[in-house]
């Protein structure tokens, strides 16, 4: 009923992939990492595939295709349902705001599938890779970090991919990378915070989250952050790499206010920025930039129907003929 945080992809073969976490509601214990396919350009679309389905909660859905044209899908668990279980347990039947006792029931199975200690191992991020075009797909890795869209590939043949390390002691910013098509991946760099910032709350909650990166035309790599509760607060920041991403930039704001972010580098090397707009108009736009993220134009509203802050994630690709689709 409810489906969250999609990236969309364009095979070598013209192909549309679309992932996604299908689920109940913005937080529950149902989450699982899906995938759909399209051969007409978004038109229509296949029957989901699940491709993931943890003892827990799957959150993201990034996809892409390599160069040597292996897929890989990323995801992360997490266990913020529990909290929202454990408050609603505390409910009394009679009062307006309980649970109906099928929810209730449905929820405490998901959470009793496995001990507590199986679920706190369960927590982190991770990736599964096809070879075969989505067919078959490995067993699911660790990886150091995640982001909503998944990796990019440079044009030196890397992967790069930046996020957060969730669920571990620092819970550091900034990149890794792959030299060997996603089979490995190996911490790169870290992404400063801008001075006077927090990475995150007291309570672990993340004010810099949901990154996205793109490399320019002239080899600089471009990284765009959700900033929350920070200077800046609902705009997105930016920083840059012209190292090949082994050194970062202070996050600084480019005037968008909206966020996360997807970054896509069009045909004639101009760069769509599509992100969530959580503010009226409640929806979804997108803004160019001609000098390589320097600038960034007036909005364009690609939806503005939205019935409240629950919405975006928007991520983009360009067809053959030249246009772009949306999801």
């Amino acid at each position: 009923k409810y489906h969250g945080w999609p990236t969309v992809a364009r095979r070598a073969n013209g192909e549309l992939l679309l992932a996604y976490s299908g689920r109940h509601e913005h937080v529950c214990p149902f989450g699982r990492l899906e995938m759909m396919r399209s051969k007409d350009g978004g038109r229509t679309w296949g029957w989901p595939q699940v491709i993931y389905d943890s003892p827990i909660d799957d959150r993201d859905g990034g996809i892409m295709e390599t160069a040597k044209g292996s897929l890989l899908i990323t995801t992360f668990t997490d266990y913020g349902w529990e909290v929202v279980l454990e408050a609603a347990e505390k409910v009394p039947a009679e009062q307006i705001d309980a649970w109906a006792p099928a929810k209730l029931a449905a929820w405490r199975a998901a959470r009793d599938r496995v001990s507590p200690p199986q679920r706190r191992s369960e927590l982190g991020c991770y990736m599964l890779r096809s070879t075969d075009g989505g067919t078959t797909w490995s067993a699911r890795q660790r990886l150091p970090l995640n982001s909503p869209h998944g990796p990019l590939q440079l044009r030196d043949g890397r992967l790069l991919f930046p996020g957060i390390a969730r669920w571990t002691r620092e819970q550091k910013m900034g990149v890794c990378e792959s030299r060997d098509d996603g089979v490995s991946w190996t911490w790169l760099a870290d992404i400063p915070d801008r001075p006077g910032d927090r990475r995150f709350q007291t309570d672990r909650r993340f004010n810099y989250l949901e990154l996205t990166a793109l490399e320019c035309d002239d080899g600089k790599i471009i990284c765009q952050i959700r900033n929350r509760d920070n200077p800046n607060d609902g705009e997105t920041l930016q920083t840059e790499s012209t190292d090949g991403g082994q050194s970062w930039n202070h996050p600084h704001p480019i005037g968008v206010w909206g966020s996360p972010s997807h970054l896509l580098r069009l045909n004639d090397e101009r760069i769509l920025m599509t992100y969530g707009h959580r503010r009226a108009p409640f929806g979804n736009q997108a803004r160019i930039s001609a000098d390589d993220g320097a600038t960034w134009s007036e909005p364009m509203i690609l939806s503005g129907d939205g019935a409240g802050v629950d919405l975006g994630y928007p991520s983009t690709v360009q067809l053959g003929d030249g246009s772009l689709v949306t999801v």
